[in-house]
C-alpha cells in the first residue's frame, strides 16, 4: 500500500461552478502509477466547495450556481446573516459550502481516474470576486 499527496491550485475564478476534472488529471500524474486506489481531494477554503457531477452539459453547472443562489440568496439589503465580515457574499458562501462539501473522493483503476461515463469534478466559487485556492490531493493505493 503506498501513499502520495501534494497540493494543487485552482485558477483564480468567480461565481460559478467550473469542471476541472482536465486541472486534476494534468496536475496529478502520479495517478497513472496506481493499479487500484483512491484519489481524495480536499479543497482548504470555507467559501468554495468541490463536487461530482454532469461533465458534459456546462447549462448543468450554470443552473446548479443558480439554484444555489435561490436557496441560499446573497444578502443584498443587509440583516439576513449577522456575519459579513468579508462582505454581503460571505455567509452566503459559507452556507453554500457547507451544503455541499469540501471534499470529493474517486476510485482510481488501472492509472485512471474510474468516473462514470457523465460525471466530472467540479469546483464551486461562491464569492464574487476572484478567488485563487488550494486543494490537497491525496492517493492511497496499489501501485503498478
Amino acid at each position: 500500500m503506498s501513499w502520495f499527496q501534494k497540493t494543487l491550485h485552482l485558477p483564480p475564478k468567480s461565481r460559478g461552478s467550473y469542471l476541472i476534472t482536465d486541472n486534476i488529471v494534468k496536475d496529478l500524474p502520479e495517478l497513472k502509477n496506481y493499479k487500484v486506489g483512491i484519489l481524495h481531494l480536499f479543497v482548504q477554503h470555507t467559501s468554495c466547495a468541490l463536487s461530482m457531477n454532469e461533465n458534459w452539459d456546462e447549462d448543468v453547472r450554470a443552473d446548479m450556481s443558480d439554484a444555489l443562489d435561490r436557496i441560499v440568496p446573497e444578502d443584498k439589503k443587509g440583516g439576513l446573516y449577522r456575519h459579513d465580515a468579508e462582505g454581503r457574499d460571505d455567509m452566503p458562501a459559507h452556507v453554500k459550502s457547507a451544503l455541499v462539501g469540501s471534499s470529493v473522493t474517486i476510485p482510481i483503476t488501472d492509472g485512471k481516474l474510474a468516473t462514470g461515463t457523465w460525471q466530472g469534478i467540479w469546483y464551486l466559487e461562491f464569492r464574487t470576486s476572484k478567488h485563487s485556492r488550494k486543494v490537497v490531493a491525496t492517493i492511497q493505493g496499489e501501485k503498478m
